[in-house]
This record gives C-alpha cells, structure tokens and sequence, in this order.
C-alpha cells in the first residue's frame, strides 16, 4: 500500500456512494463504474478510508458513525468552499432535497452545468464526475446535498443537515438508537 498522504475530496465522493448503497453488496469495480472514477483510485480511496477508520479493516463495511463524526466535525475544514458566480446548475445544498423542503430561500446553490434547470450561486462539486453520478442516484444526490450543506450552509442550515446525513447514513447501522435525538 502506498503511504497515505491524506484523504482526497473524491474519498468523500466513493464513502457517500457506500453508505447510498446501504445494506446492499458492493464491488470495487461498480463503484468506479457508477462514479466514472478510474478503479485503481477507487482502489487507493478505500485504502485511504481503512487507513483513516472510515472503512473496516475487510475493506467491505463502512464505519458509519466515524464517517458522520469527519462530516460533522471535519468537513467544512478539509473541504471548505465559498459560493461564486451565478451560474445555470443541478441544486445542491439548501437548494436540494432533502433541504429544500425544510428550508425556503431566495439564494440558490448549484454544481455548475449548461443542462441545468436552476440558477444560482456555484458551488465546486467535491470531484468533477459527481454530476454524472448524482443524475443516475437519487440517494447520492441527496447525500452529497447534504454535505455541501455542511460546508456552505449557516448553523441553522448545518444543524439540519447533519441531522438528516446521520438519519441517512445511520440507518443500517445495527448500532443505532432509532429513538435517540440527533
């Protein structure tokens, strides 16, 4: 294994995509099918995540509760990003499901891209494939939406989203009190 240098923002990208997948059976070479990411980083991504207790040891389970502590606590420190230019996009954030039903604003934010149906500030996608991906997966749209959240929303907007990222990513993990407060 190479020396890790550090997590990568496409890292975020795959561990989203592992927790969109649930209890479902994943492979290496789906993943790389589904984000149009190469499987050798694929690969070097999930040995990055094992490194970093994102991933078990098996390289196949995803250790939930650590992933939400980096979103949480982590996130918008590694992977910060300030919203640019108005641009026609695919909403992300606030502007997405599934904040966009709990929060009205006038701002909109967006992943820029010619075919999109909405207007707004831009925001960089944490890897430039994710586009593609999130117009194939419904519940990685939501996920990665929820994790700009994070990094461009106010408190009120991270309350919320960590929130509905814990209720998401939580879910399968047997460990999880269902009646405990997030």
């Amino acid at each position: 294994m190479k020396k890790h240098s550090g997590m990568r923002p496409h890292d975020i990208v795959i561990l989203l995509k592992i927790a969109a997948k649930g209890s479902e059976k994943w492979y290496m070479k789906d993943l790389s099918h589904e984000l149009s990411i190469s499987a050798s980083e694929v690969s070097e991504s999930i040995n990055r995540s094992k490194f970093a207790g994102l991933i078990a040891p098996d390289k196949k389970h995803l250790m939930r509760l650590a992933l939400c502590d980096f979103l949480e606590y982590g996130l918008r420190y590694v992977y910060p990003q300030q919203p640019g230019a108005l641009v026609r996009g695919i909403p992300t954030a606030h502007s997405a499901p599934p904040l966009n039903t709990i929060i009205v604003s006038n701002e909109h934010y967006v992943w820029p891209y010619a075919k999109g149906e909405l207007r707004g500030q831009a925001i960089e996608p944490l890897y430039p494939t994710v586009i593609e991906a999130v117009r194939k997966d419904e519940k990685l749209h939501e996920l990665l939406a929820l994790v700009d959240g994070l990094r461009v929303g106010r408190a009120r907007e991270k309350a919320i989203a960590i929130k509905e990222l814990k209720l998401r990513i939580l879910k399968e993990d047997a460990n999880f009190d269902r009646t405990m407060t997030i």
